[in-house]
């Protein structure tokens, strides 16, 4: 069964998002700490230990508490042991800030009582992270969510998704409406991974085991030789500036995936090649660290390059200055969020996770994606 619709929801961005509360409570092991040192080391991934102190001096680290009670405002320098008390609360509070632009508008290609397969566009992140809190489609599917919500609904959880596709990938992407939905369509995922990687005692193909198949569309540069080709190099990860937990790339001695590629189209003046890419794994980045991996970067990727790895990758260390929040600034290499490429999920076959009935989900080709034959 085929299911597209042309409908959708979405609700435009406010100019700013509401900031966020981080909550911690101070381990009695870091009684001797100061405060300073207690951001910086526990959040050193958000700031550097200036902005840390910026961000203390503007009062954005109001409240020490214990048992509800305010306990003031306290220095950078003051240490929870010269407060008196283990076990403190503290509340970092980040301003809100305008979030960079971003669409917002969510085609929906099917949906049920257990899950719903979004068209996602381009430039929209699927989860918060990074400067982009709000503006993500967890908000869109939470705001659509409480406008149906009733005193009567059930109990059980907010629509989430269950696997996720880079910010600048546009298409099909799935999301849970249940929590048994939730927990089934996340095995599919991971098992599709794990057959790659060996794990299953089977006899059987991959293929045939499998209970969810991805096809993406992807434009590359180059003219690719070989009709088709089945790239198994392994994704790892290295240190990279301005990513927190590191950046995957191509790497011997990364984890196992799997990525048949098949030509559609040759453009001999445009030297580029149409491709179809099957994934029979889930690694972050495959698609784009697979085909740079042959020497055919996805066309306009401004991270990966021929052979899987970043092309401007040295020894240089994350800037140390601080944006007018207190983190960091942003780096002026390219990181993974970073659009431009073309790259969409465009079909989606899998069992059902209640009804085990076989579902195709198709997801439309934007222009620059389809064939002569189908423009």
């Amino acid at each position: 069964m085929t299911t597209a619709a042309p409908r959708g929801f979405g609700v435009p961005w406010p100019e700013l998002n509401d900031g966020i509360l981080y909550k911690d409570v101070v381990p009695s092991s870091d009684h001797e700490t100061t405060l300073i040192q207690f951001y910086s080391s526990k959040y050193g991934n958000s700031a550097p230990v200036q902005g840390w102190l910026q961000r203390i001096q503007n009062g954005q680290v109001p409240l020490l508490q214990k048992n509800r009670t305010s306990v003031g405002y306290l220095s950078s320098l003051v240490t929870c042991h010269n407060v008196g008390f283990a076990g403190l609360e503290v509340v970092y509070h980040r301003l809100p800030w305008k979030e960079p632009g971003a669409p917002h508008f969510l085609g929906i290609l099917y949906e049920d009582d257990n899950m719903i397969a979004l068209n996602k566009p381009s430039g929209l992140q699927v989860l918060p992270g990074g400067l982009f809190q709000q503006r993500t489609v967890l908000s869109q599917l939470q705001w659509r969510d409480s406008k149906q919500s009733t005193l009567l609904s059930s109990q059980e959880p907010q629509p989430v998704p269950v696997h996720r596709l880079g910010r600048g990938t546009s298409g099909i992407l799935l999301c849970a409406k249940t929590k048994i939905a939730k927990s089934r369509l996340s095995i599919y995922f991971a098992d599709g991974t794990s057959l790659v990687g060996g794990k299953r005692n089977t006899t059987k193909e991959p293929s045939s085991v499998r209970k969810i198949s991805k096809i993406y569309r992807a434009l590359v540069n180059g003219l690719v030789d070989e009709d088709e080709v089945i790239i198994t190099e392994p994704i790892g990860v290295i240190k990279y500036p301005g990513v927190a937990k590191g950046l995957y790339v191509a790497s011997p001695s990364g984890k196992p995936a799997l990525s048949k590629v098949k030509v559609l189209e040759r453009n001999v003046q445009g030297n580029c090649s149409l491709v179809q890419v099957e994934i029979q794994s889930g690694r972050p980045h495959q698609i784009r660290i697979h085909l740079s991996f042959i020497g055919h970067p996805l066309l306009g990727d401004p991270l990966y390059v021929s052979g899987g790895k970043p092309g401007c990758f040295d020894s240089q260390s994350v800037d140390e200055g601080f944006a007018q929040d207190g983190g960091y600034c942003r780096p002026q290499h390219a990181v993974p969020g970073d659009c431009g490429y073309f790259l969409h999920a465009h079909q989606l076959l899998l069992s059902h996770p209640v009804t085990d009935e076989v579902i195709k989900i198709t997801a439309p080709l934007p222009s620059i994606l389809q064939s002569q034959g189908e423009a």
